[in-house]
């Protein structure tokens, strides 16, 4: 879909975009100091991102269930945002789940 694949490495670029995106809000979330309910709900969705990120191209209905889930657990907090944002943007990336 016009993406090319990184030279050398055979990984599908959306990957890797999502990947980084993925680690940055996690170190992003670990280093934030505030603690807040929904913060294990988020390590854990962040923790099953990167697992299908490494497993090669991820589902995109459960790429959307962690991003819903995420969003839900740290939308609230600003100085994440733009962390968040770019994890949305690599799972959009993937363009949408099929209708059924």
């Amino acid at each position: 879909m016009g993406q090319k694949r990184v030279t050398g490495s055979g990984e599908d670029p959306r990957v890797a975009g999502l990947r980084t995106a993925v680690s940055r809000l996690r170190r992003e979330l670990a280093a934030h100091p505030a603690d807040f309910p929904d913060r294990p709900i988020a390590e854990d969705e962040l923790a099953a991102l990167d697992a299908m990120a490494l497993g090669g191209v991820p589902e995109i209905p459960r790429l959307r269930r962690s991003l819903l889930l995420i969003a839900g657990a740290i939308g609230s907090v600003s100085a994440l945002a733009a962390a968040l944002r770019e994890v949305r943007n690599a799972v959009d990336l993937f363009g949408e789940p099929p209708r059924g």
